[in-house]
């Protein structure tokens, strides 16, 4: 059965760990939520927009959702829409790819092309 992916922004070095193998983790409160933000497809464009306006060190993570266990939780939020948090490390095996992008002229990220699907 197709899943939809979710996305994960996250800055350069950040990246650039995790493929070296470290973790991406949640900052624990009272800093962060403790948990880690996703958004789908189509919360995706307003997200980026609200939380990384002006920032040019951006690399955008497509998950496959089944990958990440019981600690991925849907939880309400902006406007109460229902947003996915991971609760834990995200796996290394749940990342579908990363890639950078860039700001638009009114310097809001412009997103890469989103896959329809997380692959099998």
């Amino acid at each position: 059965m197709p899943r939809q992916p979710i996305y994960h922004i996250c800055v350069d070095h950040v990246w650039r760990a995790f493929e070296r193998g470290g973790e991406i983790t949640a900052e624990p409160p009272p800093q962060g939520g403790g948990f880690l933000h996703f958004s789908t497809a189509a919360q995706l464009p307003q997200s980026a927009d609200i939380h990384f306006a002006g920032r040019e060190d951006l690399v955008l993570l497509t998950v496959d959702p089944g990958r990440l266990g019981p600690g991925l939780k849907w939880e309400s939020s902006r406007g109460g829409t229902l947003f996915p948090h991971l609760y834990g490390p995200l796996p290394h095996d749940a990342v579908i790819r990363g890639e950078f992008f860039s700001l638009g002229g009114d310097g809001n990220p412009v997103l890469p092309p989103l896959l329809e699907e997380a692959e099998e």
